[in-house]
């Protein structure tokens, strides 16, 4: 078999759904610091798009992700080692991820660590493998993980469960992964692929105003900061709608609605 050539994330579109790869199996698709730029591009573009329904974001080979790469992390630092305070790039480009407007779909082909579970925590569906599991370094590594992440995880996996990880550096098998709420589904291996385009196909069909709207409201409530004004504005918006009278009238019709985004 020839082997697959590593190369920064990829983007391909088929019809209303995006998937983005990554794709360096070689190094079980670890995030390198050029990516960072890439996949920030991936997630603008496709938040431009209004044709993209919804998005799937998977790995190539037999690992999702060993996360950001530790050289780069370092290298950013020392970059201006005398500056008052330091970040982590990673963060800003995860935070990008979850303000995709589209439903994302993380199909967890393989194993996950380090900051590759935050990028499948800022997704919508996150769906995994009987091999699925997962290792949180941080605190072996000596690293202090970023604000964003860490509210992430205890928004999507409670308080007791982001010191188990963050501070005890458990290992979670993909039974765990499921009873923590970081899987969704476990799925067979040979059927990922099927189920998170079955998933993103559903997304795609559902009215985009209404998803765009409950999506960034679901996120902003998960960080205890919900803008009201924004909120109201966005459900007048879907009320006003020709997407909430063509849903009535399929309703009625006992037809799929065909939803225009206006």
């Amino acid at each position: 078999m020839t082997p697959i050539p590593d190369s920064a994330p990829l983007l391909s579109i088929a019809g209303a759904i995006a998937t983005i790869r990554l794709n360096r199996p070689s190094c079980a698709n670890r995030i390198e610091h050029g990516d960072l730029d890439v996949l920030l591009q991936h997630a603008k573009s496709i938040a431009a798009n209004p044709d993209i329904r919804a998005v799937i974001l998977t790995g190539t080979g037999k690992h999702f992700s060993s996360g950001y790469d530790l050289t780069s992390i370092l290298s950013t630092v020392e970059e201006d080692p005398t500056a008052s305070t330091a970040a982590n790039p990673f963060g800003p480009m995860v935070d990008a991820f979850e303000a995709i407007p589209q439903p994302v779909i993380c199909a967890l082909n393989g194993g996950i660590y380090g900051g590759a579970t935050d990028l499948a925590l800022a997704c919508d569906l996150r769906l995994g493998v009987p091999h699925t599991k997962m290792f949180m370094p941080a605190a072996k590594l000596g690293l202090h993980y970023y604000l964003s992440g860490m509210k992430r995880y205890v928004s999507r996996l409670g308080f007791n469960t982001a010191k188990r990880l963050f501070l005890f550096a458990e290992n979670m098998d993909a039974e765990q992964m499921l009873q923590t709420g970081f899987l969704d589904r476990i799925v067979p291996a040979e059927s990922l692929e099927d189920e998170a385009q079955k998933s993103a196909q559903v997304a795609a069909n559902m009215a985009p105003l209404a998803i765009h709207g409950m999506k960034q409201a679901l996120n902003q409530l998960a960080q205890d900061a919900l803008d009201v004004d924004l909120f109201s504005g966005n459900e007048t918006a879907c009320l006003r709608s020709q997407d909430i009278q063509e849903g009535v009238t399929a309703w009625h019709e006992k037809r799929p609605a065909r939803f225009k985004g206006r």
